[in-house]
């Protein structure tokens, strides 16, 4: 199965450093491939260089697809991640 969704980046340092670490160590405990897409790039969520590489500014918005067996609750808790603990950071 596979889904995804569109995500706007609302926290002032965008997905940078401490809050793009916390997004790919949160990515990593689910089972399903996670990818990020940003433009014309497509990133592996789980990869802290990848995602660190798309230069994601507040106000951006991203789509977060995930595949495998855990791909909805995957994509409910990034999406989630994204709208209220790093809007806090």
């Amino acid at each position: 199965m596979t889904v995804e969704k569109n995500v706007e980046i609302t926290n002032e340092t965008g997905l940078h450093a401490r809050p793009a670490s916390k997004f790919v160590q949160k990515a990593g405990t689910f089972k399903s491939d996670v990818t990020i897409i940003y433009g014309e790039k497509e990133v592996n969520a789980k990869s802290i260089m990848g995602v660190l590489s798309l230069g994601v500014s507040q106000g951006n918005e991203i789509i977060i697809k995930c595949k495998g067996e855990d791909a909805e609750t995957a994509l409910e808790e990034l999406v989630n991640f994204l709208h209220e603990q790093m809007a806090e950071e």
